[in-house]
């Protein structure tokens, strides 16, 4: 891991670096959390996805700017015409920045207290994101077989993380199989990604370590007469071993 790696001296500099970034984002959220509730709301669901789509997107570039993290993307030819369901590995908080770009209009499937939380919960409510309780497991399995076909039947794709919570680089998540169970009952395909985003942005840590992040598209799984459990091993079979092959850390 890098911030094992690294000297004492460096990794004071990119804590430095990490909290000019932090005051620039908490700054960034503060004006797209207050402004789109208040009046891009009014606008419609689709100009909401474009406003807060620029909030994704400048939380990226200020990362890339002061931090050094940057990020190439692989496999742009496997997404097929929406909508689908994305299923992604899920390290840090990089990714559900970035991942509400490529494939928007995306809903994303998160804990409810996300929601919850003043200013940041405002904004993110109002791009309609399928808020679940975690310790209610059958309840929120069905809201996102349900809340999804909703979803999906209106265009929208959705984005699920299966292991639920973050993991540490080189770990793996349990992968539960909510995305399979919406994908099979929608009939739309399930796209996985993979990536090492754990590396430059480790999740629950504070320092942010410049590097190179690879975001690895998959082929879409979809298959007729395949139950939902095979689907989703298929899904997370790919998944850990396209994180092993773009990870710096081997």
């Amino acid at each position: 891991m890098k911030n094992i790696e690294v000297s004492a001296v460096r990794k004071a500099w990119y804590a430095l670096r990490s909290a000019i970034f932090y005051v620039g984002y908490a700054l960034w959220t503060l004006w797209f959390g207050i402004t789109t509730p208040l009046f891009v709301k009014w606008l419609g669901y689709r100009a909401c996805v474009r406003y807060i789509n620029w909030w994704n997107l400048g939380v990226i570039t200020w990362l890339r700017w002061v931090c050094g993290v940057r990020y190439r993307v692989e496999g742009w030819e496997n997404v097929p015409p929406r909508p689908f369901v994305v299923v992604a590995k899920h390290q840090s908080e990089w990714e559900t920045f970035y991942l509400q770009l490529p494939f928007a209009p995306v809903c994303t499937i998160l804990k409810k207290e996300l929601i919850e939380m003043p200013v940041f919960g405002w904004g993110l409510a109002t791009v309609k994101p399928i808020a679940i309780d975690r310790s209610a497991r059958r309840e929120s399995l069905k809201q996102i077989v349900d809340d999804g076909c909703s979803r999906l039947a209106e265009g929208i794709s959705v984005l699920i993380f299966p292991e639920g919570t973050r993991t540490d680089v080189g770990k793996v998540g349990r992968y539960a199989r909510g995305g399979a169970d919406l994908a099979h009952k929608a009939n739309v395909p399930m796209l996985p990604v993979a990536h090492n985003a754990g590396e430059c942005w480790p999740g629950k840590q504070f320092i942010k370590y410049p590097g190179l992040i690879t975001v690895s598209i998959g082929a879409p799984i979809q298959e007729e007469g395949v139950d939902s459990k095979t689907l989703m091993t298929r899904a997370e079979t790919w998944i850990e071993a396209e994180v092993k092959r773009v990870s710096q850390c081997q």
